[in-house]
């Protein structure tokens, strides 16, 4: 049996998906997620603290909205339930191929349809192939020998030891990214004593997170509330933040709000200046917390700015010789975000690899989606489509509708095909590295952003609102000329 559509992942992007495949009546479709429940990172970062640093208004699907958001930043337990009913209110849950991982896609140009192989071998098709995988779903571990061989407790954050007791433990944080943030309060108040390891400083703002009252409740339920919340907090990232992203004068009140907090969080003067970061506000992503920096000032916690150098049975070793004893050792450390697809393997047109080949310089796609000689393939929250200053739930909603106007064109004019042209692959690349070029992220500091040549694959240079406007209406331009079945 060959599916009109197949999804990989179950996350925000392949949820997306497969809601507004079922309100467009496609009922030929089917989502693969290798996990045993949906949910993607909000289904596997469970460490304390875990919660969104985007207002709830953004970080929710337009045509779902929730009503009864407990605060203005929510926690993962609530943006894990929030996914949960959105899947059941719209029946999607028999339509997942749960424990079922993609290992390779391959598309047969005789049959013009994609062949899925999962991991227990089994074979599945599709006409049209949709991934949904993801930039922030592969740990990534700090490149240094020694890791094995620790003898105490060791983790990443992404797969928090929940069964494991930091009460009197002498722990030890490698990494201060957006996780850690989050996370290092909790764990400074269980430890006996916490060592975090920062190889730079980081941009903080003011979260300012409250709770909910009753009369934000009674305006949620109000399309005219929920819209104004909703436009209120996309203008200020779209142009406060927005101005930050390229350096721009509103960026400075935004460094001005950081500089300020840190004055006033952080008292001693020797502390205040490891955690001063020498690179432009935006280089970096900006963390957004409340109570990471007093956290850093508690009597039971150090912050070690000498570089990781070693990792032994006892502990870590840093660049001045000096070995921290640990009882446990949790990696803050990120994502493998710039290997996108991985590790699935992707085979186009004369059996060319997509990650291996076409990508050997970074990934890319046209508008982030599409890929000459990948026929019939669209990547959500694919290359070039995060952001550093906005929601990215915007940026897959455009991306849906985009490709279900795709999809429609194909069954309107009864092609087989929907391929990006080489020309309009590489203009739109050379658009895109041009303005990516004038941004704050070329600064010279290091980020997940960039590749190890230093090419970012990762994020959108331009406004949220440029991308929704160049994805409303696929453009013939963009598509290579498609032949009938």
């Amino acid at each position: 049996m060959t599916d009109h559509v197949a999804v990989i992942g179950a996350g925000f992007a392949g949820l997306c998906m497969a809601m507004r495949l079922t309100r467009a009546g496609v009922t030929s479709f089917t989502v693969y997620e290798k996990a045993d429940d949906l949910g993607g990172v909000w289904r596997d970062n469970t460490y304390p603290g875990a919660g969104c640093d985007i207002p709830s208004q953004l970080y929710s699907y337009s045509f779902a909205p929730r009503e009864d958001w407990s605060r203005a930043y929510p926690g993962q337990p609530e943006l894990l339930r929030y996914l949960h009913d959105c899947a059941d209110a719209h029946g999607l849950r028999p339509r997942i191929r749960f424990g079922t991982e993609i290992v390779a896609a391959s598309y047969d140009e005789t049959h013009r349809r994609w062949e899925l192989r999962t991991a227990a071998g089994r074979v599945h098709r599709a006409r049209v192939l949709v991934t949904a995988v993801g930039q922030l779903n592969r740990p990534r571990f700090p490149d240094v020998p020694g890791r094995g061989d620790f003898a105490g407790t060791a983790f990443h954050s992404a797969r928090w030891n929940h069964g494991h007791d930091l009460a009197g433990k002498s722990v030890g944080v490698i990494g201060t990214g957006p996780s850690a943030v989050q996370f290092v309060p909790r764990v400074a108040r269980q430890a006996r004593t916490l060592r975090v390891f920062q190889r730079s400083a980081n941009w903080v703002m003011p979260k300012w997170d409250y709770r909910y009252g009753p009369v934000h409740q009674a305006l949620f339920r109000t399309a005219p509330g929920r819209l104004a919340f909703r436009g209120g907090w996309f203008a200020f990232c779209d142009t406060v933040l927005y101005s930050a992203v390229r350096g721009g004068r509103l960026g400075k009140a935004v460094e001005y709000l950081c500089r300020r907090q840190l004055r006033t969080q952080v008292t001693d003067p020797a502390l205040r200046a490891k955690l001063t970061p020498d690179f432009p506000l935006g280089c970096k992503r900006v963390l957004i917390s409340d109570d990471y920096l007093p956290a850093l000032g508690r009597d039971n916690v150090e912050l070690i700015t000498e570089r990781v150098t070693r990792i032994t049975p006892r502990g870590v070793v840093t660049a001045d010789g000096a070995e921290h004893a640990l009882d446990t050792l949790i990696y803050g450390t990120g994502f493998t975000a710039t290997e996108f697809l991985a590790p699935v393997t992707v085979t186009g047109r004369d059996g060319r690899l997509l990650r291996e080949e076409t990508w050997a310089d970074g990934a890319a796609a046209f508008l982030g989606m599409t890929v000459p000689g990948f026929p019939n393939l669209f990547l959500l929250y694919g290359p070039n489509t995060n952001l550093g200053n906005n929601s990215v739930v915007l940026m897959i909603e455009a991306q849906v509708r985009y490709v279900l106007d795709c999809l429609a064109t194909l069954d309107r004019d009864g092609r087989g095909e929907w391929e990006v042209s080489p020309g309009a692959f590489a203009a739109f690349q050379d658009r895109v590295q041009e303005a990516l070029g004038e941004t704050v992220w070329q600064a010279g500091c290091d980020s997940w952003y960039k590749t190890a040549t230093g090419r970012i694959t990762n994020n959108w240079p331009y406004r949220a609102a440029r991308y929704r406007a160049l994805t409303r209406r696929p453009g013939r331009a963009a598509a290579r000329p498609a032949t009938k079945e």
